[in-house]
């Protein structure tokens, strides 16, 4: 079995880890640039989380699940799953990053406060998203197909 093949048998999977690392750099840039304006430091990963989210919709619709319907029925039901299960994963890092900032783990690295938590917590909600769209969001895709 070559890499094309590997590659084809585990498209899905392999984009989605693509494209989650990719989500996490925008999470982690727009956390950067807001901390580098000057926003307070807890603002500035909420505001980072939000936008993270919203990008990982963008490309998972297009390029992961290649869901290219844009009636409005069927984008409401993803906008509404999405976003919902993204809301769970955003309130458990927003929770954890602070607590890891309240114990200490505000070290910069790169220049920029807290971003040590910020990785910490970028792994757990990697893993935690992964497992609700495996488990739920992909499930009922199946479902319904």
């Amino acid at each position: 079995m070559g890499v094309a093949d590997l590659f084809n048998k585990h498209k899905e999977g392999v984009l989605y880890l693509f494209f989650g690392g990719l989500t996490t750099l925008v999470c982690w840039g727009a956390y950067a640039l807001l901390m580098w304006i000057g926003i307070d430091i807890i603002v500035s990963n909420i505001l980072s989380l939000i936008v993270g989210v919203s990008f990982a919709f963008v490309v998972n619709k297009w390029f992961v699940f290649r869901s290219r319907s844009l009636e409005r029925k069927v984008l409401a039901e993803e906008i509404i799953s999405f976003f919902t299960l993204r809301a769970v994963t955003m309130v458990i890092a927003a929770v954890l990053f602070w607590l890891l900032i309240s114990v200490g783990l505000d070290q910069p690295l790169l220049g920029i406060v807290g971003m040590v938590a910020k990785i910490i917590v970028s792994i757990i909600e990697i893993i935690l998203n992964y497992l609700a769209s495996k488990f739920i969001v992909f499930r009922k895709r199946k479902e319904n197909a």
